[in-house]
């Protein structure tokens, strides 16, 4: 099967997070159409194995899940439609491009004949419920239930997220902090008598727009801080006794989450609590042999090679303890956008990429 028909059959089946049994039927049925492979699943997480070595593992990852179509798609979101060499739909850039790319790349492997050598395995899995952020994660499943038992632990690791088959070689995390304004109620009449949390929120959010961050990460930059969300107030006549606010903040290697957290709280009236710190931001040394076989495997097909850092978070952060390339088809800036859509050319060539870096991990 080609990369492109497996794509379309992916793209067509609506596999939102908690809904992915059809999405993982289908896969966990090509895998085993493929000789040579020793397949695997738990729930809604397959993989699949080529090669038998515990010593040296490179894990391919990707997910099967997709974010809910919005309002303003040019095309039916789970019918894959091409137009001027684009594939359009839901998930067809996040992240069933480089899910089929992976699948394909071991199929093809496989069938040419090629093993890691001894001591090697190459794994390629596609799991569920990453968009959620946190609940039902596959991959989590998979560090915690599945390496170590039913899978040796990966000594390295591809991504499969849309990067233009870039190497990225760090990811920034994400802190969530809630700010809580106290303020005094009273009649807004005589709001002289009370205090307005509003009006503490607001000197909070001018606050938080100057903030600056000292230091910087090579390839991330300095971390972003950004207010998301706001609620306060009981009444129209009412002086507010509480407001919060939500803050978004991008965070590098460079910082701690606890030291974000106590920077942010030093430049706050309002009292400051973590809300999520789970997502770390990520990083690989450039020298490593993923890293090097990456960039190596792209250079060799004429791709941009460049390594360089994405400020979205992904899977990375469950195999964070192994050297990670973050790599797949297609822009990035297309996830969870009506316009969604992967060049055919940018598909086809995640297959080489991908079987490329396999060869070149295990040659060194």
């Amino acid at each position: 099967m080609s990369v492109l028909s497996l794509h379309a059959d992916l793209v067509r089946i609506p596999s939102l997070s908690f809904q992915e049994k059809p999405a993982a039927d289908h896969v966990e049925a090509f895998l085993r159409g493929v000789d040579g492979l020793e397949v695997g699943r738990l729930d809604e997480n397959v993989w699949a194995s080529l090669g038998d070595g515990t010593d040296d593992v490179l894990l391919l990852c990707s997910h099967l899940d997709v974010v809910p179509p919005s309002e303003g798609h040019p095309y039916p979101p789970f019918s894959p439609t091409t137009v001027d060499g684009a594939v359009y739909g839901r998930g067809a850039v996040d992240a069933k491009a480089s899910g089929a790319a992976m699948l394909t790349a071991l199929a093809d492997l496989a069938a040419s004949g090629w093993r890691p050598p001894a001591g090697g395995r190459l794994v390629v899995a596609l799991t569920e419920c990453e968009e959620t952020g946190a609940e039902n994660n596959g991959m989590e499943k998979m560090r915690d239930r599945v390496f170590g038992d039913a899978l040796p632990e990966p000594t390295a690791a591809l991504v499969g997220e849309p990067t233009e088959l870039r190497p990225c070689l760090a990811q920034k995390g994400l802190l969530i902090l809630n700010v809580t304004a106290q303020g005094e109620t009273a009649h807004a009449a005589r709001a002289h008598l009370g205090k307005n949390a509003l009006t503490v929120a607001a000197r909070d959010l001018l606050a938080i727009d100057a903030m600056t961050f000292e230091k910087s990460d090579p390839l991330l930059g300095t971390p972003t801080i950004t207010a998301t969300m706001i609620e306060g107030g009981t009444a129209k006549n009412v002086v507010p006794d509480r407001c919060r606010i939500t803050l978004d903040i991008r965070s590098t290697p460079a910082t701690t989450h606890p030291e974000l957290t106590a920077l942010v709280r030093e430049a706050l009236e309002s009292r400051v609590e973590v809300h999520s710190e789970r997502i770390i931001p990520c990083s690989t040394d450039p020298d490593s042999r993923v890293a090097q076989a990456a960039v190596a495997a792209v250079s060799s097909l004429g791709l941009d090679a460049e390594p360089f850092g994405s400020p979205t978070a992904s899977d990375w952060i469950f195999v964070a303890d192994v050297p990670t390339v973050k790599i797949g088809p297609g822009r990035s800036e297309l996830s969870h956008t009506p316009d969604e859509h992967v060049e055919i050319a940018q598909l086809e060539a995640a297959v080489d990429v991908y079987s490329e870096i396999a060869r070149s991990y295990f040659a060194t």
